[in-house]
């Protein structure tokens, strides 16, 4: 599975607000929640975001509560991936379940910029800065995750998984 697209560069300690505020929880919709991802840090990512782009960001990305709503925004903003020195667990377990892919390299997360054009295996775990020129290899998926991220989520798996053994039609 491989992914390719521009960075969207954050700090460390991004957190569910800060990813989605709470201002915005009053729906679960994934295209309104999209609208308002990371506005309070950048007003315009929203509009200027493209799917397939992909945020690099510092250590404890996605601290804070527990909501699902913070990785569904940035699913549905189009982002292909996120890249960071280290998850918050929770946030960790919200992405995958999801199908929205996480990959943590401190190295890739410290060097690579905004703006640079960054290509992501997700196989390998391998992410090239395009622009750079630079490789950085990330922690491998163990292979049931790999199964549940290209199935689009957990549900969406259990769904395939189900249906391939006649049990939902």
């Amino acid at each position: 599975m491989l992914l390719r697209g521009r960075v969207w560069k954050f700090g460390a300690n991004v957190d569910t607000d800060a990813i989605i505020p709470a201002r915005y929880l009053n729906t679960s919709e994934p295209q309104a929640l999209a609208r308002h991802c990371m506005e309070d840090l950048d007003p315009g990512f929203a509009q200027k975001v493209r799917p397939g782009d992909i945020i690099v960001a510092g250590a404890n990305f996605g601290c804070g509560s527990s909501r699902e709503h913070a990785p569904v925004a940035i699913k549905a903003a189009g982002i292909a991936c996120v890249i960071a020195s280290s998850f918050a667990r929770i946030f960790f377990r919200n992405a995958i379940n999801i199908g929205l892919p996480i990959l943590i390299c401190p190295e890739a997360a410290q060097a690579i910029a905004q703006g640079d054009e960054v290509e992501v295996d997700l196989v390998s775990g391998s992410i090239r800065d395009l622009t750079s020129g630079v490789s950085f290899q990330a922690q491998r998926y163990p292979e049931f995750m790999l199964r549940i991220i290209e199935a689009g989520g957990l549900v969406e798996k259990v769904r395939k998984d189900l249906s391939a053994r006649g049990a939902i039609g």
